[in-house]
């Protein structure tokens, strides 16, 4: 029986080359997915949300944004991994990060058996980077769960010209609910952007931990995401 395979790449830039975990679908061959890591780096839970949607047929390239700072870092949730991922969040040059994910973009792109469209999904700090990533012209297609900050640059909304799902936790401690309410009238004309609250859901919702997963929420966001990719890829 033919499985899903996986593995690290090396995508180039400018200012050198960073690790990429690529997962493919059975038979190779998909539409596209940047997947954008959260401030864990990395991990397992990413690759392994990477490797659920080579499953469901697509390729996907998840790339180390801390290649900088700390090349494959992958964090735990306890106190020392929290406390090292802000440290990274708050050290990434977001500008830096931004070329870097248009490079696996390109990248991804180029890959045998991709298809004619691409489309990013980031988490939290990943979250708003797929929404820049979308602004900015390198994707096809966007996913936001639990993006945090997006809030904060509605200066670029008129630059978003292709479809955009976000997801949000209506218990969310990390981004308030006149957060989500600023994203939602800003967009409220728009055909393009489509935003889903999960009332029982706090912050990293998706991440399969016992301190933040929520699995109803979980499951029906997921359900909406490939609803989302199959018409828009």
């Amino acid at each position: 029986m033919m499985k899903t395979t996986s593995q690290w790449i090396n995508v180039d830039t400018d200012d050198g080359s960073f690790g990429a975990y690529l997962a493919l679908p059975i038979g190779g061959k998909g539409p596209g997915i940047v997947l954008i890591q959260e401030i864990f780096g990395v991990n397992q839970h990413i690759r392994n949300v990477a490797d659920q949607y080579a499953a469901d047929g697509y390729v996907v390239l998840a790339p180390d944004l801390f290649w900088r700072a700390a090349p494959r870092i992958e964090l735990d949730y306890d106190e020392a991994g929290w406390k090292r991922a802000v440290e990274l969040m708050n050290g990434l040059d977001m500008g830096k990060a931004q070329s870097d994910l248009a490079a696996t973009a390109k990248a991804l792109r180029a890959t045998d058996g991709v298809g004619d469209k691409i489309a990013s999904i980031g988490y939290c700090l990943g979250g708003r980077l797929s929404y820049l990533t979308a602004a900015n012209g390198a994707v096809d297609a966007a996913v936001a769960y639990y993006g945090g900050g997006i809030q904060n640059m509605l200066d670029r909304a008129d630059d978003l010209k292709v479809p955009m799902l976000m997801h949000f936790g209506g218990k969310d401690s990390h981004i308030p609910t006149e957060a989500v309410k600023s994203i939602a009238e800003r967009f409220a004309d728009s055909d393009n952007v489509e935003i889903h609250v999960y009332p029982e859901a706090g912050h990293g919702f998706n991440r399969t931990h016992p301190d933040s997963y929520h699995q109803r929420s979980a499951a029906e966001a997921r359900g909406n995401t490939l609803v989302f990719l199959s018409e828009n890829l």
